[in-house]
């Protein structure tokens, strides 16, 4: 079976969403949801990403259409630190942030457990490194490592 990753799926689909309301710390930073931190990658100002972090689903998501000056040099930020959007630390950054929300949060573990060893996909993503700040492939092997983890 392939589980379609999404917020309007059904469990466990919508639960491992992006969009999904999760508290969390990151680099000791208090966020709402992955999306929030996502978005906020996109501002080189940390009162800004400060902001965006405490922003969930629809809303980080509208919030971050204003930081996408990123795409002309493939610059993220994050907590004072630039990083190229190409680069492995940008991925060393991903993977902090996906196993801070893993370590956290028992909900989302138990939604990863329940997808078993089904395919996972995410097909309302972007595959273009160049256009998105998380392609459909990084994040379903986020999830997939983290699923990993669990076994």
């Amino acid at each position: 079976m392939i589980i379609n990753i999404g917020s309007k799926g059904t469990y466990p689909s919508n639960t491992l969403s992006n969009f999904t309301a999760y508290e969390f710390i990151f680099d000791g930073i208090q966020c709402s949801s992955m999306e929030g931190v996502l978005q906020a990658f996109k501002f080189r100002d940390t009162a800004e990403q400060l902001h965006v972090v405490t922003l969930v689903g629809f809303d980080a998501k509208k919030y971050g259409k204003q930081g996408n000056n990123w795409r002309k040099d493939q610059t993220l930020y994050w907590n004072g630190e630039s990083y190229d959007r190409h680069s492995k630390q940008y991925q060393e950054l991903l993977t902090r942030a996906y196993n801070a929300l893993f370590d956290e949060h028992s909900l989302f573990r138990k939604a990863l457990k329940a997808t078993g060893k089904n395919e996972l996909v995410h097909t309302v993503g972007k595959s273009d490194a160049h256009e998105t700040i998380l392609t459909e492939r990084e994040f379903v092997e986020q999830l997939y490592r983290l699923r990993e983890m669990l076994n």
